[in-house]
């Protein structure tokens, strides 16, 4: 009879737990824990996006950051080449109006030395017909002009000093405004020389200006884009961060709920095995063997992470004058006059041959004073070549507003690297278009 209870005992404890492992409850878990695998996985793609969308949005902001540079360059490079430019013009009306006073000045001195002639012609004539020296006469009255009657007048000895010397003052007068003439107009023709420059440099850099403006608005459109791209992103990893975390809190209730379930048939088991040992102890008068139990031990997730260090080459380092200069492409501006200051330097302001100045220095080459250099300095710096024999640093001219007005540094492939009015320092091709028409041939060897 101790056998048959015994095995009563074990037969329900066994049936007890058969019931707690029914498929019923693993199912449920697992249900609910492949969903959740599910969810995580999309999350992870997800935020896969957002970061991706955040790589591209600092790509963009990185390319912002420098096109507002370059508009900031650009802008300052404007402000500088309009001053100039309206410095230049009033420069023009001065001497304008110097060249147009000196011309009045000239005529009116014209018209005395015309009627100093005259009286110096009767008084020449009174002389001969007061027998005085036929030979002063003929000298004065053959003179071709004006100027040959001047030069006569001076040369004839017997001439009275008191005329003389009025004609020595007026000569000396006439050539003094002659000169300050001739220098007004050449100083003139240099400012209108100037002026063309500038005048064709404003309209390119506000094509240029017009150009970047637009680019950055295509930036900022895209880095909107991006933004709202993000932000979607972000609001399905919040849902779907919800919902994980709904089906977590779902499963923590619903093991609880199994686990509470489990105690209670592991204490009714224990219960019933109890008032069975119990019975069988009044039946047999033996003691009842009380029921083992057993638990149940959940497993917690292991959580991964996957971190990836970024990465970075360092740039290389420009080694020659052909090379020297292309950390200027795209971070520049042309100033006409510019880049003779450090100040000007370390903002990327240069003129032409501001530039090539400069490019030579980093590698240990002078090419003259800074303040004075010029296109004119530069072509006289070398050994003149042969367009034919061009090679990689020589210096490359070109007429543009005025012969050899234009100076860059040749790289080979026809082409060349210079600071130009139109978009700062950049590399242009010299083979074709305008720079092939512009280049005169003129080479010269450092």
């Amino acid at each position: 009879m101790k056998k048959k209870m015994l095995l009563l005992n074990t037969t329900v404890l066994l049936g007890l737990g058969g019931v707690l492992s029914t498929p019923t409850y693993a199912s449920t878990i697992q249900d609910m824990e492949s969903q959740k695998s599910q969810i995580q996985n999309q999350r992870q793609d997800v935020q896969s996006n957002i970061k991706a969308a955040s790589d591209e949005l600092a790509r963009f902001q990185a390319e912002q950051d420098q096109m507002k540079a370059q508009l900031e360059r650009l802008t300052i490079a404007e402000e500088e080449n309009n001053k100039k430019a309206q410095k230049t013009e009033a420069d023009i009306k001065e001497t304008s109006k110097q060249v147009e006073q000196l011309e009045k000045e000239i005529k009116l001195l014209q018209e005395k030395l015309e009627k100093r002639n005259d009286i110096l012609k009767d008084r020449a004539r009174s002389l001969q017909e007061s027998g005085g020296n036929v030979e002063y006469l003929q000298v004065l009255l053959g003179s071709s002009s004006f100027g040959d009657f001047v030069d006569r007048a001076l040369a004839v000895s017997t001439i009275v000093d008191a005329d003389r010397g009025i004609l020595k003052e007026t000569k000396n007068m006439q050539d003094e405004l002659k000169t300050k003439q001739a220098d007004v107009k050449s100083k003139l023709a240099s400012l209108e020389d100037m002026k063309a420059e500038l005048d064709e440099m404003t309209v390119q850099l506000a094509a240029q200006k017009k150009q970047k403006d637009a680019l950055a608005k295509e930036l900022k459109d895209k880095e909107a884009k991006n933004e709202e791209l993000k932000a979607s992103l972000q609001a399905k990893d919040s849902s779907l961060a919800n919902e994980q975390s709904t089906l977590e809190q779902n499963i923590k209730d619903q093991k609880a709920a199994e686990e509470a379930a489990r105690k209670a048939a592991e204490q009714a088991a224990k219960e019933a095995a109890k008032k069975a040992a119990e019975q069988a102890q009044k039946a047999a008068a033996a003691p009842a063997e009380k029921a083992d139990s057993s638990s149940a031990k959940a497993e917690a997730p292991k959580a991964s992470s996957n971190d990836v260090a970024p990465t970075s080459a360092p740039a290389p380092k420009a080694s020659n004058v052909v090379t020297v200069g292309n950390r200027w492409i795209g971070n520049s501006a042309y100033v006409f006059g510019g880049g003779r200051s450090q100040s000007d330097i370390s903002h990327g302001l240069f003129d032409c041959s501001s530039f090539v100045h400069w490019a030579y220095s980093q590698v240990g080459v002078n090419l003259g004073p800074l303040g004075s250099v010029s296109t004119e300095t530069l072509k006289h710096a070398g050994t003149q070549v042969s367009s034919s024999q061009m090679q990689p640093g020589d210096l490359v001219f070109f007429d543009t507003y005025k012969k050899d007005g234009h100076v860059g540094i040749y790289v080979g492939g026809g082409k060349f690297i210079g600071a130009q009015s139109s978009t700062g320092v950049a590399i242009a091709n010299m083979s074709s278009g305008y720079w092939k028409q512009k280049f005169n041939g003129r080479v010269v060897r450092i």
